[in-house]
């Protein structure tokens, strides 16, 4: 009896081995996104046949790594891909192949990393005490700097530190609070030594964080839930927190306000320090006057605000100054068109009116310093690499002595050695910027006796130390430097030509693309001219063509077309500046999608924003079959442009076909729309062509409308012939929306 027994395990083991051969080979057959980026753990969707349960990814050379895949069924997969896929730092961007275990045959799968831990981004800098502060958040860094003798160390900054503030306490002991992008932590360092006291639970994805010493609150701004929030500082807790509108960034304490920026809409909130009661939004309306440059006969025509920037309080004055490119004008007899105007804006936050914009012109304007007892405010201008001061009373008295309120400005140049776009020669002529424009000023910072002006700049990663500001004759002192190397020169130079005005028109490409993504509603285009949304630069390299109606099929193309009309062709592109900016603009990636899991894969149910919950896999059932949304939103990119064979299809899927405001000065020919991807959709903000999913219009303007674009393009735009959510019931829809936000 026990020879039987062990004969019938035998022919059951060799079934089962029998089986397991004959069991079909795994083949991955592409992956969601296709480009990503190494500054920070990324989830992946993968997508092929015969996945199974424990099988791992392949990531070939140069990383040679195996990740593990959480597996869905036999066509679906996910992974979170490791924070330390490291490359040497002379290198942009590698592709990998993708392949899963027990896949014999060739994989066609590659996924593109590109190298952002090794490419310093220095964007934020502050004082404290006698030394200054500034991050970088790619390369996941903090530096201290010491003005007086150079000297720089530097100090690990977490998972992207994103955003600083520094104070003092009572007892003088100086503080630096870190916010961070990818970590759900804010940390409290000495000022002086760096080292770290303490860490709070805070949000991750932060844009801005203030510290309040007096009420013991630091006040963080993050965009996943688009919400602001009061920390104690002292325990810890969380003391009040307020949903704001999309993408909020900038903040600024304001005596018993925090003030917030929307970059998504252009609008301000003022938020009680006390309890995060908001007051009324604030942004520049029909009729607010613009004090300078060719938009300020069109004061009439503004529909709204641009992104604010930055923005700074000046108590002696009772008045919030707010860097942009200006009022967003809207549809006009004159067809003008190009509404770019950066400048600083007066808010009276007493009286809830954004007073005037002092146009420049020309230039993005981004950081300030204000020395609130001579009346000085310090202006960056990232696009030309200048700053200026003004007379911050003049600015506030009123639109006449506004006109004449700029004391100076002093170019910064590179460093010696720093590699230009194009010959020197071409620069500073006919018009142009200067070859300043390679710094990059970014962040300013005051000395304590505001004697000295401190000036982060970008592209050269240096800071530069300005003398004589109070004096007509301010000069740069000398540069401290805070990076070995700039990383890859052509990505480097790449970067120069996105946020550079050359032509001192007012247009770069992150005049209208801030840092890579959108910025609301533009009337532009020429042809048809009209109000369209400023669509997200992340992501796109692989999904041409681009603008509606299609006018470029590739990045190089679009670098081209756009970057000599940016210019008003003063000059025309080099074929070196088009590689080089082709290159940056295909290295601004998707953020890594915070509705996922540690593993990288979608959780079984997430809490939605606006209220209630959704199941993303029973909403990717409706995706592909009951809402009809795959037809033209096929996965791993959700665009039919993400093919060659299907790319650049224009539709008519019965969405709107123009904003609503002033159309009888709006070309609203119709020659169908593209079929946008879903990749990072959470963070889109408005959507569809023409804005509707996110503004309105009343009275005469346009104004914020939806906080969540994705729930009213459920809600109210796909019916079909666009899809047919519109037939799924309540709770289908919270689990479409659910999957949606996991793209």
């Amino acid at each position: 009896m026990l020879a039987g027994s062990f004969a019938l395990l035998a022919v059951v083991a060799g079934i089962a081995w029998q089986a397991r051969l004959r069991r079909p080979e795994p083949r991955l057959a592409d992956v969601g996104p296709r480009v990503v980026s190494n500054q920070t753990a990324q989830p992946v969707s993968l997508y092929g046949a015969h996945f199974r349960r424990g099988m791992r990814l392949r990531i070939g050379a140069p990383f040679d790594r195996l990740v593990p895949l959480t597996v869905v069924d036999g066509e679906h997969a996910h992974a979170r891909l490791p924070a330390d896929l490291t490359l040497p730092s002379e290198t942009a961007q590698v592709t990998a192949v993708l392949s899963v275990e027990g896949q014999t045959t060739r994989s066609e799968v590659g996924l593109t990393v590109v190298n952002d831990a090794a490419f310093a981004d220095w964007t934020r800098l502050v004082r404290s005490g006698d030394v200054l502060w500034a991050a970088s958040s790619t390369t996941d860094a903090l530096a201290r700097i010491d003005p007086a003798s150079g000297e720089v160390t530097r100090f690990p900054g977490g998972d992207g530190p994103s955003a600083l503030d520094a104070w003092t306490e009572p007892d003088g002991a100086a503080r630096l609070a870190v916010a961070h992008a990818w970590a759900s932590e804010l940390w409290i360092l000495d000022g002086r030594s760096g080292a770290v006291l303490r860490t709070l639970a805070a949000p991750a994805y932060a844009t801005g964080v203030v510290v309040d010493p007096g009420r013991r609150l630091a006040v963080v701004s993050e965009t996943v839930e688009n919400t602001v929030r009061a920390l104690s500082l002292d325990d810890g807790r969380e003391v009040w927190r307020r949903e704001v509108l999309p993408d909020p960034k900038p903040l600024a304490l304001a005596g018993g306000w925090v003030v917030v920026g929307s970059q998504g809409t252009g609008e301000l909130e003022p938020l009680s320090l006390d309890d995060g009661r908001p007051g009324a939004a604030i942004g520049p309306r029909p009729g607010t006057p613009i004090v300078g440059g060719h938009t300020e006969p069109h004061a009439r025509d503004v529909m709204g605000g641009k992104a604010p920037r930055s923005l700074l309080w000046s108590a002696r004055l009772g008045r919030l100054f707010v860097t942009s490119i200006g009022p967003n004008v809207g549809p006009n007899p004159q067809r003008m068109e190009v509404s770019m105007n950066g400048g600083v804006g007066v808010v009276d936050l007493g009286a809830q009116r954004f007073e005037r914009h002092l146009g420049f012109g020309a230039g993005v304007t981004e950081g300030m310093a204000l020395d609130d007892g001579a009346g000085r405010l310090y202006v960056a201008d990232t696009g030309l690499g200048l700053v200026r001061a003004l007379d911050a009373r003049a600015l506030s008295a009123g639109d006449r002595p506004a006109r004449t309120s700029e004391l100076w400005r002093l170019p910064v140049l590179p460093p010696p050695g720093f590699p230009l776009a194009r010959d020197a020669a071409d620069y500073g002529v006919n018009g142009r910027a200067g070859v300043e424009l390679h710094s990059g000023p970014r962040a300013l910072a005051l000395s304590s006796s505001a004697a000295q002006l401190y000036v982060l700049d970008r592209f050269t990663a240096t800071v530069a130390v300005v003398e004589d500001v109070r004096t007509e004759r301010p000069r740069v002192a000398r540069q401290i430097a805070l990076e070995p190397s700039l990383g890859p020169r052509e990505r480097r130079l790449g970067q120069v030509l996105y946020f550079a005005d050359m032509g001192r028109s007012g247009m770069s490409c992150d005049s209208c693309h801030p840092e890579g993504h959108d910025e609301g509603i533009l009337f532009e285009k020429t042809h048809p001219l009209r109000i369209y949304r400023s669509p997200t630069v992340r992501g796109t390299r692989e999904t041409p063509p681009y603008f509606t109606p299609a006018s470029t099929h590739s990045l190089a193309e679009t670098a081209r077309v756009v970057g000599d009309r940016n210019r008003y062709m003063n000059p025309t592109l080099t074929e070196s500046e088009v590689r080089q900016l082709t290159l940056f603009s295909a290295t601004v990636t998707n953020l890594p999608n915070p509705y996922r899991g540690p593993d990288g894969a979608p959780p079984a149910s997430i809490a939605l924003p606006g209220g209630g919950s959704g199941r993303p896999l029973e909403g990717r059932r409706l995706f592909d079959g009951k809402a009809d949304c795959a037809r033209c939103h096929p996965p791993p990119l959700f665009t039919t442009d993400q093919e060659l064979s299907t790319r650049g299809h224009f539709i008519d899927v019965g969405t709107p076909r123009a904003f609503p405001l002033r159309t009888g000065d709006q070309e609203t020919i119709f020659r169908g729309v593209g079929v946008p991807s879903l990749v990072g959709a959470w963070d889109v903000f408005p959507m569809l062509t023409t804005g509707l999913a996110g503004f309105r219009e009343e009275s005469g303007r346009a104004v914020p409308g939806d906080r969540v674009p994705l729930r009213a393009m459920i809600d109210r735009y796909s019916a079909p012939p666009h899809g047919n959510a519109a037939a799924l019931d309540a709770q289908e829809k919270a689990d479409l929306l659910a999957y949606l936000l996991t793209l």
